[in-house]
């Protein structure tokens, strides 16, 4: 299993396995780093307006390169679900309160592309126009990360559990969500249909009132 700085596990073998595409990927199969930032890598953007700015991992022109062999992939994630659990996010509308799914590493940019990236949101031109796409010991060298939720999370880097574990939201999870669910419902002052219906008086709690609106209102 792949490890962090640190030596706790990242919960998979090979990073590269769980990427779904690259941020600096478009939708018609170029390469917005490329197009975008040529001042940072110089070399680089020539190569890909050779092709068009084709992608060479996705595009049948250029080499056949994979994610790892890109000096400048980049794979993160703004889920919104556990990629091990399939906990949802709730977030509270103007609350500070810890996010129930987070962004979680399964590999590290080295030192080269952490400077390109840093270039590319400071807009200024870096000097290293090397291919620093592997580490010295050939492990993964690019940011790659998924969502999990804050259990998840724990479990993954405290006890070696796995992305790929057939795994369900523990009770606490479960707890922290439905709290944060029902305080949503309080806040929008709306009880759900099967909340408010009585099945044993056929009731279903409007007590008339939507009629007693429409009927307060005259034709516009």
């Amino acid at each position: 299993m792949e490890k962090t700085p640190k030596g706790t596990g990242v919960g998979v073998d090979d990073p590269y396995a769980h990427v779904d595409v690259c941020d600096h990927l478009t939708s018609d199969g170029t390469c917005r780093y490329a197009f975008e930032h040529p001042q940072h890598d110089p070399s680089f953007a020539r190569e890909r307006r050779r092709d068009d700015l084709a992608c060479p991992v996705v595009a049948d022109v250029g080499p056949d390169w994979d994610w790892r062999d890109c000096p400048h992939f980049r794979s993160t994630t703004s889920g919104r679900e556990c990629a091990r659990c399939g906990l949802e996010e709730r977030r509270m509308a103007h609350d500070d309160e810890r996010p129930l799914v987070e962004e979680h590493h399964l590999s590290y940019a080295d030192d080269a592309a952490r400077r390109a990236a840093d270039a590319t949101e400071l807009e200024t031109p870096t000097d290293d126009d090397s291919d620093d796409s592997n580490t010295d010991d050939g492990g993964p060298s690019h940011e790659i990360t998924v969502a999990l939720c804050r259990w998840c999370h724990s479990k993954v880097h405290d006890s070696w559990a796995r992305i790929t574990d057939d795994a369900n939201p523990s009770a606490a999870a479960l707890a922290v969500a439905e709290d944060r669910r029902s305080r949503e419902l309080d806040e929008a002052g709306f009880a759900a249909a099967s909340e408010r219906y009585d099945p044993t008086t056929g009731d279903d709690g409007d007590d008339g009132d939507d009629e007693e609106r429409d009927g307060g209102r005259g034709e516009a």
